[in-house]
């Protein structure tokens, strides 16, 4: 199984459809897009800060200013083609979703304070400055997506995924996760799921990002949640051929998650109002009694007919993002 950051011919072939946006149902990006921001700021170095972020922004960095990831992996490693592809964790309809209501947040937050999100969990780094050359780019190159998507096809909107993921209405097995991964997942990632590096030089990132250990993403990020997972899992992997079922998906995105991650602190203020903290969210505290093992691995339904009881005595409360 690849959580791939690999780019499938960004300027192959010259197949060039609806003024070079679409060929052979994959996204191609215009790398000659102006921008009328200083000339750094291009479409092209956000497609490279998302594709290739160790380079760029990694720990290894020859600027210690300039190390913002605190992991080697890649934006691209869970945004599959660099956003490019519709469908599950596709970055196309990105920016016409902010601002927009963080509940992990407590506030309405915008593009950059999203990818300052990610880089602080799912990259395990730091934040950027919010004005810096990178984070501008980075929101040109998502804007670019955008206006891509706008000129996109009906039919090349349509994900080419298998069925959407459907939950097991059990508690998620992690030895069963264990053969799933040993059978399907490790001849990329590895079998102690430290994924294989692009080069000998750990600067240059991963072909096939690490799934736990220090250098994946951290306990605080989206991918942690099993659910969150299983879906992304169900839609994309094993890379090039999704065809796991929905249990397989489920327990191993369960055996994934039990290992050992970079800790994030301060995970106890996430989600200001309990009520709105995912299901699934593998960290305390909740907003009631489920013990802190279903949380992480089910079954969900009684914790989700819990809260939609919760809203009918209530009202309804309002629904933030999904969180990576």
């Amino acid at each position: 199984m690849n959580l791939h950051s690999g780019y499938n011919g960004m300027i192959a072939a010259g197949l060039l459809v609806a003024a070079g946006i679409v060929a052979g149902g994959h996204r191609i990006v215009d790398m000659s897009a102006k921008s009328p921001e200083p000339a750094d700021v291009t479409v092209e170095y956000g497609w490279q800060l998302l594709r290739n972020t160790a380079v760029y922004m990694g720990p290894d960095h020859d600027d210690p200013n300039m190390r913002f990831s605190g992991s080697r992996i890649a934006c691209a490693s869970c945004h599959i083609d660099v956003g490019q592809r519709p469908g599950t964790l596709s970055l196309l309809e990105t920016a016409d979703r902010y601002p927009r209501l963080s509940g992990r947040d407590g506030g309405v937050r915008d593009i950059k304070d999203r990818i300052n999100g990610c880089m602080q969990r799912s990259m395990n780094g730091s934040p950027l400055p919010r004005e810096s050359t990178e984070m501008l780019a980075m929101v040109k190159y998502i804007d670019h997506l955008g206006n891509v998507y706008k000129a996109m096809s009906e039919s090349a909107r349509t994900p080419v995924e298998p069925p959407s993921f459907k939950e097991p209405n059990r508690a998620a097995d992690v030895g069963a996760g264990r053969i799933v991964f040993e059978a399907r997942c490790q001849v990329c990632h590895g079998a102690d799921g430290a994924g294989l590096r692009a080069t000998p030089d750990p600067a240059n990132g991963y072909l096939f990002p690490p799934l736990w250990g220090p250098d994946s993403y951290n306990d605080g990020a989206g991918m942690t949640r099993v659910l969150t997972a299983a879906r992304f899992i169900k839609a994309r992997m094993p890379y090039g051929q999704p065809d796991l079922t929905d249990a397989e998906a489920y327990d191993v995105a369960a055996y994934i998650n039990s290992h050992w991650r970079p800790e994030k602190e301060g995970l106890e203020v996430d989600y200001p109002d309990r009520a709105m903290k995912p299901i699934d969210s593998p960290y305390p505290p909740y907003a009631d009694d489920f013990p802190h093992e279903q949380h992480r691995l089910g079954p969900f339904q009684p914790i989700r007919e819990y809260y939609e009881n919760l809203e009918k005595e209530e009202g309804e409360r309002p629904k933030g993002d999904e969180p990576l």
